[in-house]
């Protein structure tokens, strides 16, 4: 449980995943990616501010700004839209006015190494060029922030370079001063040092904290930077940046909830729908066990630790999943226990004997042993292998056929049957699964079946370039809310096994009918009962 009060001190957050997120190698967000990914970030998750752009990088940049500033004025947000700008006199100020911006985040070297190396120009002359951009902004009626490039280097290696640095800013009523550590190098302990060392200084400054996770201290570094003063910090889902990232959004806020006395306006339940978009959009996959919107870090796999959650929550701790929207599982393999296994069985809403339940566990330990991957959703078919029960009581996707040619519309029939019962539906689909899901919707309505939305579609084929080789693959599923869906947020994975990719496909989605049938509660009762035949399209 978070230690948040009304009363705590706000740490506001400027989320950068726009703008220095997208200098993650290989990532390039498109004008309508990085408008949805703004509207969520202050609408939905409730950062403070989001930094979107460099100035006169390209058209696609500044297509990108216009329609989120466009979007903003009519959110009333505009004010918490930011972009980078350079001491270039008018150039990057009219670049960031010409797209509709009101704030600019006008960066200066923090350091003299940078300020003589980089730029071949005295502090005197670089503090010079500040002040003609700042004030021509000041201007247009502009919102002016300074981002301290290098300050880290600057601060411990010549504090009499950045002490009259800021001064100057100070004197120009800049709104706020940003101190990034640049190449991610201080320790928490320097940042306590040098940052309090800043915030002493000059008390009635909002400064704020810009990590980088080159040591895996981001986050504890951002913790320490409040601790000393900052009054906010910067952050990008999922960590994006170049090198080894930002500091992370979900475990900076998450932290600070937990493990300080400040608090911040981020909602937190809706820090994983955020991470899987920015996911889905940056094609970066997130680590199974990243901290809070990893896939696994809500899986209990130890038998020990099911059977302590089943006597009392004994394994939970302040991280609770439905904090973040999310929902405990329970893996399944050669660690797992009868608590395990009970825990999974309770969620299908399915009921062994003792002596079944061992069984079933037997050949559930035994294929972990055989590093074959056991999902809960695999839990009906080890159940009717073991139990030797009739393959007739399961959905089975009796007959299909995709249709994929050049210049073709892609189409598909299936054919559904349980017990004796057949519905066969004909669709067409942007592409051979799609029209398959098409026409399996169709039938699935002949047995009374809702079918989830697909959330994520994945297919792992084995090195060596065989044509023959056997295709895995992974399909995720988000059911409606409520109706077969167990928990808020909640997604479901299915895998399939084949040579061929379809039918891998074909089997992933079978095992996903008869899950859904079994957390309904009921067998699908078919409307009438029927021979096959063939429906409308």
């Amino acid at each position: 449980m978070s230690r948040q009060t009304t009363q705590a001190p706000h740490i506001a957050v400027m989320d950068t995943t726009l703008r220095d997120g997208e200098q993650t190698p290989d990532v390039s967000y498109t004008p309508a990616e990085k408008l949805q990914l703004a509207r969520m970030l202050l609408l939905e998750a409730e950062v403070d501010r989001i930094e979107i752009a460099s100035t006169r990088v390209s058209e696609g940049e500044r297509e990108a700004a216009r329609a989120i500033t466009s979007w903003g004025r009519k959110a009333r947000v505009i004010q918490r839209v930011e972009m980078l700008g350079f001491c270039d006199g008018k150039k990057s100020v009219d670049w960031i006015a010409d797209v509709g911006g009101k704030t600019l985040n006008l960066l200066a070297k923090g350091s003299e190494k940078h300020c003589r190396g980089q730029l071949g120009l005295s502090p005197e002359e670089h503090r010079s060029a500040i002040e003609k951009t700042v004030r021509y902004a000041r201007r247009k009626r502009f919102t002016v922030n300074v981002y301290l490039e290098d300050w880290s280097s600057g601060v411990r290696d010549s504090f009499d370079y950045v002490f009259p640095l800021v001064q100057h800013l100070r004197e120009l009523r800049v709104a706020r001063i940003y101190l990034p550590d640049t190449l991610g190098t201080f320790s928490p302990g320097d940042v306590s040092f040098y940052l309090g060392l800043m915030t002493r200084t000059w008390p009635q400054v909002d400064f704020e904290f810009h990590g980088h996770n080159d040591y895996g201290l981001a986050t504890a570094n951002c913790l320490a930077a409040v601790e000393a003063g900052a009054r906010g910090v910067h952050t990008s889902v999922n960590g994006m940046g170049e090198r080894a990232g930002n500091s992370s959004l979900s475990e900076v806020v998450t932290a600070l909830h937990d493990h300080t006395n400040q608090r911040t306006d981020v909602n937190e339940s809706r820090l994983t729908a955020l991470s899987r978009m920015v996911e889905t959009f940056s094609g970066k996959e997130v680590a199974a066990n990243t901290p809070i919107t990893g896939r696994d870090v809500f899986t209990q796999t130890a038998g020990i630790h099911a059977d302590g959650d089943a006597k009392g929550d004994l394994y939970h701790s302040r991280l609770e999943h439905g904090r973040f929207g999310r929902a405990r599982r329970y893996a399944l393999g050669k660690l797992s226990g009868k608590a395990s296994l009970d825990h999974n069985l309770q969620r299908l809403g399915i009921e062994l004997p003792t002596a079944d339940r061992e069984l079933v566990l037997r050949r559930i330990i035994e294929l972990g042993d055989k590093k074959h991957v056991v999902s809960p959703e695999d839990l009906p078919y080890i159940i009717a292998d073991v139990l030797k029960t009739p393959t007739e009581q399961m959905l089975r996707i009796h007959d299909y056929r995709v249709s994929v040619g050049h210049e073709e519309t892609p189409a598909a029939e299936v054919t559904l049957a349980h017990e004796g019962n057949f519905e066969k539906a004909e669709a067409s689909g942007d592409g051979g699964y799609d029209a398959f899901m098409n026409a399996l919707k169709k039938a699935a309505r002949a047995f009374d079946l809702e079918i989830p939305k697909l959330a994520d579609f994945k297919v792992r084929i084995p090195p060596g370039g065989r044509t023959g080789a056997l295709v895995e693959t992974q399909v995720t599923w988000k059911p409606a809310p409520g109706k077969t869906n167990p928990g808020p947020g909640e997604t479901f994975t299915t895998l399939g096994v084949d040579s061929d990719q379809m039918a891998a496909a074909v089997i992933a989605t079978e095992k996903m009918l008869n899950l859904i049938a079994a957390r309904r509660g009921s067998a699908p009762t078919p409307k009438a009962k029927r021979k096959p035949r063939k429906s409308a399209r």
